[in-house]
C-alpha cells in the first residue's frame, strides 16, 4: 500500500492510517498517489473523503489463549465473490457545535429537498432527528473525530431502495474452530452471509482531561469511542457442525440455509429503515 504525502501534510496521513485502522473493511484498500497539485485543494475544514474498493481473502485468523480458536478460509468481497466498492469514507475533526454528516441524514437531506415521502414514517423519523439548524447530520464538539462510511454512489435519489442497497457485501468462512489438549472441533462450517451495508460511524468523543464516573464507580475518561451502524443480512447459510445449547438441545449436523437478519418487525422498528442497528 502506498500513499504519497508531502511532508507538511502529516496530519492528514495521520487521519488516512487511523481510518485504516478503524475499520475491517477497507483494511486492504488501495490508495492512490496525491501529487502537490491536487493535494493543496484539500483542506480541513470540510474533512477529508476517501473512496473504498477492496476484496480480501484471508487464509486463517487464530487466537490463542489456552486452547486456539481459527477462523480458515475468509473472504471478504461484493456479493457472488465481486469486489466491495461503492464505499466513500468522509473524515472529520469537528469544530464546536458543528454539524457532520452521521446515520441516515442522507435521508433527511432528500426528505427536505422533497424527493422522499415524509408520509413513509421511517422518512419521517430522519428528517425530525438529523435536522439540525438548516444543516443536515448530527452536531458535535470541539476536537471529536467523526468518520462516517457511506456510499460513493446511491443511485436514484428519489429511491429507498436503491440507498438501502448501495452497498452489498458477501462474507465467506470455510470453518471456525476450536483447538486444545483434547484435540480439534469444528464448530461451524460454510458460512456465507450476503446482505447490505449501511450509515456506519465511528466517533470519538474528545472531552480533553475530564473525567466521568461509572454505574459500579469507577472513574474513567471522559473521551470515549462510539460505534453505531447499520447492515443487513438478506440471505446466509451455514453447517452448525458441534454445540449444545443449555445441555438440552444439540444442533450437531444442523445445517441453516434462508438466514436472515434484519430489523423490519417488533416495537423498535422506527428508523432503522428495517435494517439491524448496533451500536
Amino acid at each position: 500500500m502506498s500513499f504519497l504525502i508531502p511532508e507538511a501534510r502529516k496530519s492528514l496521513a495521520c487521519l488516512s492510517l487511523m481510518a485504516g485502522a478503524s475499520l475491517a473493511v477497507p483494511a486492504m484498500a488501495e490508495f492512490q498517489p496525491l501529487d502537490d497539485t491536487t493535494l493543496a485543494g484539500v483542506t480541513g475544514q470540510a474533512g477529508v473523503t476517501i473512496e473504498l474498493e477492496t476484496k480480501l481473502n484471508i487464509d486463517h485468523l487464530i487466537w490463542t489463549d489456552e486452547g486456539s480458536l481459527g477462523i480458515n478460509g475468509l473472504r471478504l468481497s461484493g456479493q457472488n465473490d465481486t469486489v466491495l466498492d461503492n464505499m466513500k469514507l468522509t473524515i472529520d475533526i469537528a469544530g464546536s457545535g458543528e454539524v457532520l454528516e452521521h446515520g441516515f441524514s442522507e435521508i433527511a437531506r432528500r426528505a427536505n429537498a422533497g424527493l422522499l415521502d415524509t408520509s413513509n414514517p421511517d422518512v419521517a423519523d430522519a428528517l425530525a432527528k438529523y435536522s439540525v439548524g438548516g444543516s443536515f447530520g448530527k452536531q458535535f464538539d470541539s476536537g471529536d473525530l467523526v468518520i462516517h462510511l457511506g456510499a460513493s454512489d446511491y443511485g436514484d435519489p428519489t429511491s429507498l431502495t436503491d440507498y438501502l442497497q448501495a452497498v452489498d457485501f458477501e462474507l465467506a468462512i470455510d470453518s471456525i474452530t476450536t483447538t486444545g489438549s483434547e484435540g480439534s472441533a469444528s464448530l461451524f462450517s460454510n458460512i456465507l452471509l450476503q446482505g447490505y451495508i449501511g450509515p456506519t460511524d465511528l466517533v470519538i468523543r474528545n472531552n480533553g482531561g475530564a473525567t466521568r464516573t461509572l454505574a459500579n464507580g469507577n472513574v474513567v475518561s471522559g473521551s470515549e469511542l462510539q460505534l453505531d451502524t447499520h447492515f443487513e443480512i438478506s440471505n446466509g447459510s451455514l453447517n452448525w457442525d458441534a454445540a449444545d445449547v443449555i445441555l438440552l438441545f444439540n444442533f450437531a449436523a444442523v445445517g441453516i440455509e434462508g438466514l436472515q437478519i434484519h430489523n423490519r418487525r417488533g416495537a423498535d422498528t422506527l428508523g432503522h429503515f428495517g435494517m439491524a442497528h448496533a451500536k
